[in-house]
């Protein structure tokens, strides 16, 4: 019999490591601890139990998650630490070798986290603590679906519609870490965006490991579920966090180009802009394929914001293959960049292609990228200057500093702080950069 009662008073803790399916997750995981009276730890309180949400995209995720368990520990020495996720997923051992640490529960045993947490808190023993993951690294495993629809701290909400990847891309570990592709039913998800339109969400992010590939448990297809989200009352936005390049369809992209409510936005994983590269890492999709997903969403979206994953100095990239690279995405009309320099994963098959990268080429290649999005983000908001826009205005918890928002094309406005204004979407006329560069100011309000 488990005992939720533990939980009445217990201050809790949570970190997040990696990417926003992780993030909504763990507010999710949060909302099931505090339905059974357990309370968010203040700054200056040390916590009865940690959550530690982990990422193992590449191994310096694995050494920051290692260094913030030991750090979390450090700082809360008698807490009952759990930590989830992926790494904890492919490296469940490991992590329940660390002293302090209580359970481990990989990232396809998410729903079996709280009552865990219960029933070791009553037994006050963890020396079967990993026991459900001693083969955590089996592809495909689990099959169950973990939802989540939650904004923590945030403003906007995260909706996670679909959950683990059947694609075997040479350099990724995901599908060992997450399991296969899986999703709840559209009718599930809608109810979800209903519940955040009752809370006053107005802005929901689609979230997912590979959600282009949404309706493989259920028959139904990720055209279906955004054309069914758009009628939602009450959600005036939603964002498309990331989609396969080659699931992108062209019907998709003419429905979010006519929808009131689908932002102009998208976020499109490219990793190479090399077709040799492309192949070696067994993506599913060419170049052409991507210029031609690009030109058709400026073609009907012109004032679009593009975001795109790069990855530099992967196994075969030799320095010739970069530079078609570099060309590639320095032709295309995206936004920004998002650049990963790519680390050895264990199992991967990556690990047997000849060519390997040096370090400093890494370096180089990455910093060069990481210069061409800082200027085509630049010339992207420079060119909304003296426009008019909608902004959805964030709260801030740092006090005598700018609130910010984001336009309906995710250029980030900042502002005076003015509580008021907090989830509210306000009509403005731009103005020029902020002293970081990195908003634009509000010249005026409508």
């Amino acid at each position: 019999m488990i005992d939720y009662n533990i939980l009445n008073g217990k201050r809790v803790a949570f970190f997040t490591l990696g990417c926003k399916l992780n993030f909504a997750e763990t507010s999710t995981i949060g909302e099931m601890l505090f339905s059974h009276g357990a309370v968010r730890a203040k700054k200056d309180e040390t916590a009865d139990i940690c959550v530690v949400n982990t990422c193992t995209v590449t191994a310096m995720s694995d050494s920051k998650c290692r260094q913030a368990i030991h750090k979390i520990i450090k700082e809360n020495p008698d807490a009952f630490v759990a930590v989830t996720g992926c790494y904890a997923q492919l490296q469940p051992k490991v992590i329940a070798d660390i002293p302090g640490v209580d359970l481990v529960v990989g990232a396809q045993y998410r729903n079996d986290l709280l009552p865990q947490i219960c029933n070791l808190l009553q037994e006050k023993e963890s020396s079967d603590t990993d026991s459900r993951n001693d083969e955590s690294g089996e592809y495909g495993k689990d099959t169950s679906f973990f939802p989540s629809c939650s904004h923590g701290d945030r403003t906007r909400y995260f909706l996670k519609v679909q959950d683990g990847c059947n694609y075997f891309c040479t350099y990724c570990t995901i599908p060992m870490a997450r399991g296969r592709s899986r999703n709840g039913s559209i009718e599930s998800m809608v109810r979800q965006a209903e519940k955040a339109a009752a809370e006053g969400g107005k802005e929901i992010v689609i979230t997912g490991v590979n959600i282009g590939d949404f309706g493989r448990s259920t028959k139904e297809t990720f055209l279906d579920l955004i054309k069914a989200l758009d009628g939602v009352k009450g959600i005036e936005r939603y964002r498309i966090s990331s989609i396969e390049p080659n699931l992108l369809t062209d019907e998709i992209i003419e429905f979010c180009s006519k929808s009131k409510k689908f932002m102009p936005h998208f976020h499109i994983p490219l990793q190479s802009g090399c077709d040799e590269v492309l192949k070696l890492m067994h993506r599913h999709y060419d170049t052409a394929l991507f210029r031609h997903k690009i030109e058709r969403i400026k073609e009907l979206m012109p004032d679009c914001f593009i975001g795109v994953d790069v990855m530099t100095g992967t196994r075969g990239e030799t320095q010739d293959c970069f530079e078609q690279a570099y060309s590639f995405i320095e032709s295309l009309p995206v936004t920004q960049l998002h650049v990963f320099t790519y680390s050895e994963r264990p199992g991967t098959k990556a690990l047997e292609i000849p060519h390997v990268v040096s370090p400093e080429e890494k370096h180089e290649r990455t910093q060069r990228l990481i210069a061409l999005s800082e200027q085509k983000l630049h010339d992207f908001y420079a060119q909304h200057i003296g426009m008019t826009a909608k902004v959805l205005m964030e709260h801030t918890s740092r006090r005598n500093k700018p609130m910010n928002g984001f336009t309906e094309n995710y250029i980030r406005v900042e502002m005076p702080n003015d509580p008021t204004l907090d989830n509210q979407i306000i009509e403005v006329t731009l103005g020029g950069f902020n002293e970081t560069g990195d908003a634009l100011i509000i010249a005026d309000k409508q």
